[in-house]
């Protein structure tokens, strides 16, 4: 499995007790999207290996995870500081304006006001917002990820329709 097909779940920070369990600190919104869970895949030397779950405990935006197999402090302390990933079929499909921010990379976005403004470059995640990232004309647009912006997303004509605040556009092209 490589990493273009997973998604980034977050890193392992620390172990947890005496007896081989870790701390994952959860970096990804969607994690919580997924009902069931049976292992992760960890960045060991830059291939995926998958590491099946014993047990599982949730708490905040961190997880407690005891890994089959690895049951001393010595063994879980080799994960510290390894990233995990899931593949992105476990995640379940959205619909609508909802999105996951790894399937709209390349997708055109088109303003009601403005018309087609670019291709999404990225999705900027940020604490307090996410923001798409679109490159028009060697100038950067980023549109806020909001329920009143992002009006709905065509997943079959890759397209992301927008209303965009009033004056926004103009003040990232100069206009």
């Amino acid at each position: 499995m490589t990493k273009e097909k997973c998604f980034y779940v977050g890193r392992i920070v620390k172990t947890h007790g005496i007896k081989g369990e870790v701390t994952l600190r959860i970096d990804n919104d969607d994690f919580d999207d997924i009902e069931e869970l049976n292992y992760f895949l960890l960045d060991l030397n830059d291939k995926l290996i998958p590491f099946f779950i014993e047990n599982i405990g949730y708490h905040s935006n961190k997880s407690f995870i005891l890994f089959q197999d690895i049951n001393t402090l010595e063994a879980a302390s080799q994960l510290v500081g390894k990233a995990a990933y899931l593949p992105l079929d476990l995640l379940p499909e959205r619909e609508g304006p909802d999105f996951y921010s790894h399937e709209v990379v390349d997708f055109v976005v088109v303003d009601d006001e403005k018309g087609e403004l670019g291709k999404v470059k990225e999705i900027i995640e940020y604490p307090t917002q996410s923001l798409i990232q679109i490159i028009k004309d060697d100038k950067e647009i980023l549109i806020p990820i909001h329920e009143d912006i992002v009006k709905n997303v065509d997943r079959e004509g890759k397209k992301i329709c927008i209303k965009a605040p009033s004056g926004l556009i103009d003040m990232y092209l100069g206009i």
